[in-house]
């Protein structure tokens, strides 16, 4: 089963089918100048083969990035392989050469393990030929028979069935799951969508299985951690690098744990804040930072953009793969203040250090990708590396992150390829304790990523995520330290429905707001008027016209006058149905000249209260004295007096305008003390 993609670059397809038969002259040549650099040196009582000093030849420029990538594995091949390839070259009388002066050694070593990998078989001729190359490659070629003698009695010396096994074990190890290392790709969603991509795929023969144990042959799957993050078996590299996707930067190889650290400062970014990518070692980490934030009003800012020409080739770059938001700086981390302006709306910081990357399971891709130091390599073979190198890493990763916590910002995201504690959890604690911050502002404490709780700190208190290298993954350790929450400052309301919409809480909510409200005022007033009696309520809420009570007034003055000594006590909640008169209910409807009103008007009043609102004022009801019995209001006064009183309301200026009817005239007798109730004033509903 082959994928067959038409829109692939032919360039590449090319590549593939001569690196099979030798690589260009220009691959060679760097290879070469990649290994003058890393090699291991001996010292000088041991030295058999020398090396000229190849500083002022520059290197050369490659068209494509499978190029740059077979440079760097030949000369790891060759560092790899150093001390058996110089003993072939002792043993074969093939060094030394008088005609070739020591500066071309590395180019001789880096050819011959070449030769060798193509067992000794003759490399295709290309256009693009150096001098220097084929005059390197004719004098290996020629001693090809004694080259592979040599290289058959060291197997039989050192019973190596194949020349991996004259690597150490550890990196024996090493290379071995190398090639089973699954490979990792994350989808350019400002390109082109998840399930566009999932439609691609299944076109071009690719099934979809449940877990990264389940990848065989054309299949792929879903990372785990990282949601738009497609995870493929390692033997598909060279095939998957020459679809359209790749071709178009949809789809982008890069190491996992750049994904972990990505999706864990998106996490903690709110609405429209900006993010800080403190080091400029990836662009393509910078491009999934960008791809994570495209539908946010935010900015990424690199830092570490020190050339205009540098700045050039990452916005080329940024624009072929549909990144808008980017912002580079020129200054490097440590150089930039605090108070900086341009970073004032940053909120969470991405922190992606140079450490000694002894964790990556493919240190050729990692260098590619990230920093393009080649002295990984060299430590990659030894499997460690020196103290003193250790030492200036932890300094320079301790100096970075202080300075990261003196910004104003929420969130710092730590993230390594290290296995060493001196690089991860030592670098984090050490800042922690040495509250550079000031007491100005609240503290850092440690919380877990948001895609897993982490499960392997020893202690409850420590919540660094990290993954041992294996067969399906690299190494990698992740750290986030974000700001405690000031309890004396309350959190703002446009923060909090900001932080609500990002996460969803507001589905669904936001339609019913002016319902919700309309509620919450009709069940305000009507606690406000729980004190009043039912009937009381209904009374006041329902009044659509005033009423005339002369009449029922005058009959219970005369029944009171009658009855002496009778007191009537005043409450703060009248009852209708005992304050008033029953000739009262019964009432009919006057006009305020007196007349009865016509139905069909006390219907179109009550239809114009419906529609205006009314503004209401009280009226006193003032009943008259209680006389004794055998004297007269005239003969003397009373021993005490007291007049109830009923407060009811009446119509004043309408919202319209409109003159209501003027409220009843108060009924009060100047030698007489008025026990008034306090007066409670509602507002009323439209």
């Amino acid at each position: 089963m082959k994928i067959s993609d038409d829109k692939g670059p032919a360039e590449k397809r090319t590549m593939t089918v001569i690196g099979k038969n030798g690589y260009p002259d220009p691959v060679y040549i760097n290879a070469a100048k990649i290994f003058q650099g890393i090699r291991t040196e001996k010292p000088k009582d041991r030295i058999l083969v020398r090396y000229g000093d190849d500083s002022g030849s520059p290197m050369r420029t490659l068209k494509d990035e499978y190029s740059q990538r077979v440079s760097y594995e030949l000369a790891f091949s060759a560092l790899k392989y150093q001390d058996l390839l110089e003993e072939i070259l002792l043993d074969s009388c093939a060094y030394p050469c008088l005609s070739i002066p020591d500066e071309l050694t590395s180019l001789l070593l880096v050819m011959l393990y070449d030769l060798q990998d193509r067992k000794f078989e003759a490399r295709e001729i290309f256009d693009e030929e150096e001098p220097v190359v084929r005059k390197i490659e004719r004098y290996l070629y020629s001693f090809r028979t004694k080259l592979a003698a040599a290289l058959a009695r060291c197997r039989i010396k050192n019973d190596a069935i194949s020349i991996e096994y004259f690597l150490p074990e550890t990196v024996r190890k090493q290379e071995q799951n190398a090639p089973s290392l699954p490979l990792y790709v994350w989808i350019n969603t400002c390109k082109i969508g998840l399930q566009d991509v999932f439609i691609d795929l299944k076109e071009k023969g690719f099934t979809r299985v449940e877990s990264v144990s389940c990848l065989d042959g054309y299949t792929y799957c879903m990372d785990q951690h990282c949601h738009d993050v497609v995870v493929f078996p390692s033997s598909l590299k060279e095939e998957l690098l020459h679809l359209d996707l790749f071709a178009d930067c949809k789809l982008l190889l890069q190491d996992k744990s750049r994904s972990l650290a990505v999706h864990s400062a998106q996490a903690l970014l709110n609405g429209d804040e900006d993010i800080i990518v403190a080091h400029a070692g990836s662009h393509l980490t910078i491009a999934h930072m960008s791809a994570l934030t495209v539908h946010k009003r935010c900015s990424v800012f690199v830092c570490g953009v020190k050339t205009s020409d540098k700045a050039a080739e990452l916005r080329n770059l940024f624009d072929h793969m549909g990144c808008k938001n980017i912002r580079l700086l020129h200054e490097d981390f440590t150089e930039i203040e605090p108070t900086d302006p341009r970073l004032q709306m940053a909120k969470v910081i991405l922190m992606l250090p140079r450490c000694s990357a002894l964790g990556v399971g493919n240190p050729v891709d990692f260098i590619l990708n990230e920093h393009k130091d080649a002295g990984l390599l060299k430590d990659f073979l030894q499997g460690s590396v020196s103290e003193d190198k250790l030492r200036v890493l932890a300094e320079r990763q301790l100096n970075e992150l202080m300075h990261a916590m003196k910004f104003k910002v929420q969130s710092i995201v730590y993230c390594t390829c290290s296995l060493y504690p001196e690089e991860n959890e030592l670098v984090v604690k050490k800042a922690l304790k040495s509250e550079v911050e000031g007491n100005k502002v609240q503290p850092y404490r440690l919380i877990p990523p948001a895609f897993c709780i982490c499960s392997n700190s020893e202690a409850s208190t420590d919540f660094f995520f990290k993954m041992e290298p294996s067969k399906f993954s690299s190494g990698c350790f992740l750290a986030i330290l974000q700001r405690e929450e000031d309890p004396s400052e309350g959190v703002s309301v446009k923060d909090v429905l900001t932080r609500a919409a990002a996460k969803g809480l507001l589905d669904g909510i936001v339609g019913k707001s002016k319902q919700e409200k309309k509620k919450q005022k009709v069940t305000q007033h009507r606690r406000n008027i729980s004190g009043i009696k039912p009937k009381t309520a209904e009374f006041l809420h329902h009044r659509k016209a005033e009423v005339s009570v002369s009449k029922a007034v005058g009959d219970k003055q005369q029944k009171n006058v009658n009855q002496p000594n009778r007191y009537v006590q005043l409450k703060k909640s009248v009852d209708p149905d005992t304050a008033l008169p029953k000739e009262l209910k019964h009432t009919s409807l006057l006009s305020p000249t007196g007349k009865v009103q016509h139905p069909r008007q006390t219907l179109v009043r009550k239809a114009r209260a419906d529609r205006k609102r009314l503004v209401l004022k009280t009226v006193e009801i003032v009943f008259p004295p209680v006389v004794p019995a055998g004297q007269t209001a005239q003969g003397s006064k009373p021993r005490t007096s007291t007049h109830p009183c009923f407060h009811g309301w009446t119509g004043a200026k309408g919202s319209s305008d409109r003159i209501l009817p003027p409220p009843l005239p108060k009924v009060v007798k100047p030698h007489f003390t008025i026990l008034s109730h306090s007066r409670k004033k509602f507002q009323t509903l439209p």
